[in-house]
């Protein structure tokens, strides 16, 4: 239960080390991009790269040559699609989410947070955690493509060119 056999042990140290040395390699090789949190795809991948770490490391079944494929495959996925979205509009719009605009000069959009899945009490907490204290003082809020709150509180309607790829925006 606690201990089984050295050689157990020592396939988790090499095996893990080189798997670990490939993810880097193979990360460094593929740009920063491969990590980032820009949108579901990237979120995905993140996790499936370490779930396939994970794999490598404590499974027996899983040689170090398959796991090393398998982050290849996954790195290689993302970074066409990451390819694709850069290059096609029609493709980023198949694969990508907009962001969506929750609340607008201070007011709730109803209909944005049902759609959404969003609580009116999960946009108040963004705005908190910005520091603010006023609703009606920000200009908005979005939901952006990584799931994450963005909070805008300042500039005249026609100069909030931020906003411009915004679901649900209002015409300046």
């Amino acid at each position: 239960m606690f201990f089984d056999q050295w050689d157990g042990l020592l396939r988790v140290v090499v095996v893990g080390t080189l798997a670990y040395v490939a993810l880097i390699v193979l990360l460094r090789l593929t740009g920063k991009r491969t990590l980032s949190k820009m949108n579901a795809f990237d979120f995905v991948v993140t996790v499936a790269l370490g779930s396939t770490l994970a794999t490598v490391l404590l499974s027996s079944d899983v040689a170090l040559a398959e796991g090393v494929t398998a982050f290849l495959l996954l790195v290689l996925l993302q970074w066409a699609v990451a390819w694709g979205s850069a290059r096609s509009r029609r493709f980023r719009h198949l694969v990508k989410a907009e962001p969506r605009l929750l609340l607008h000069e201070g007011v709730m959009l109803d209909q944005a947070l049902l759609a959404e899945r969003v609580a009116p009490e999960e946009v108040m907490a963004a705005v908190r955690s910005s520091g603010h204290a006023d609703l009606s003082k920000v200009t908005a809020v979005i939901l952006e493509t990584d799931g994450t709150f963005s909070v805008v509180s300042d500039g005249p309607p026609e100069r909030r060119t931020a906003l411009a790829n915004v679901a649900g925006r209002p015409p300046p």
